[in-house]
């Protein structure tokens, strides 16, 4: 068993359905693997409603407290841009580390106008912003990268791989815990997915932020939209679970349910293409691409 002069505290943050359970979980159960004593505590009500989800673990040789205080997080992980910096006051000022995917979902109360291309109310920081708060800042596109690799989904396995280069246990370890949480048909791409997280951490260059030609980095969501135009809603029916959501959210009323109580999109005529949809379903089975 490794040895810590005090509890490491590691809060994991994101949004209903991106796996912010599943990451703490991986890390609780390394954690004991290892010898530790582990405390974890965890709000996820609105896991189905596209909410906040957020998790506190904690280990060493002796942990009393399930919760991290205000500016003691050794490693703050945001699986969602804005719920990451919405809790960067938890980090620690001069040694916290921050490992963020940078996909935006944006919640619909941000969306005060639906017009395509119209402004919304989400946050604007980049990464450059956060980098002058935050000494220790990995931010990448994860469920970009996810799905180059076969499955979005797997995009908060690669911010595992990025926590992993954090915390001083053996890779192989990590390997074997991830294997035991993820569906058993997913396993192989959610090692491919752990290994890019690391190998992303051990060769990134903190100069690349400052880059125009850096992809990670964040834009506001109205220049998305001025910038590229969207085609309609495509819809994985073997991802839908029914939930309703983006039924009941479409401005236009554009979708519906079918008979076996999947999503379909009914009236495209009427789609503005807000991407309201897509950012509200909680488990990644509505997109919208970039027309080429």
């Amino acid at each position: 068993m490794q040895t810590v002069a005090s509890p490491v505290n590691v809060l994991v943050v994101g949004v209903g359905g991106q796996g912010v359970i599943m990451v703490s979980k991986v890390l609780a159960t390394l954690c004991q693997r290892q010898g530790f004593q582990v405390k974890q505590s965890e709000v996820h009500g609105m896991a189905k409603r596209g909410g906040s989800v957020f998790s506190h673990v904690r280990f060493g040789a002796t942990v009393y407290s399930p919760t991290i205080p205000l500016g003691e997080a050794d490693v703050l992980v945001a699986l969602e841009w804005a719920e990451g910096l919405r809790w960067l006051p938890y980090l620690k000022p001069e040694t916290g580390i921050f490992i963020a995917d940078t996909q935006q979902i944006v919640p619909p109360f941000a969306c005060r106008n639906r017009r395509h291309g119209a402004g919304s109310g989400y946050a604007r920081a980049t990464v450059a912003d956060v980098i002058a708060q935050v000494a220790n800042c990995y931010a990448v596109n994860a469920g970009q990268i996810a799905q180059q690799l076969g499955n979005s989904k797997a995009g908060n396995t690669l911010l595992l791989g990025m926590m992993s280069t954090t915390l001083d246990f053996p890779a192989g370890d990590w390997r074997e815990v991830i294997a035991q949480f993820a569906p058993p048909k997913t396993v192989d791409i959610n090692m491919q997915a752990f290994e890019r997280g690391r190998h992303w951490v051990e060769t990134h260059d903190p100069a690349d932020y400052d880059s125009n030609r850096n992809s990670d980095l964040p834009l506001p969501i109205e220049a998305v939209a001025h910038e590229a135009e969207f085609e309609l809603p495509v819809i994985n029916r073997a991802w839908c679970k029914r939930c309703d959501i983006c039924v009941k959210f479409c401005p236009e009323r554009c979708l519906s349910l079918d008979q076996e109580q999947i999503a379909v999109l009914h009236a495209p005529d009427k789609c503005t293409l807000c991407r309201i949809c897509e950012r509200l379903c909680p488990d990644f089975a509505i997109e919208l691409k970039y027309k080429h």
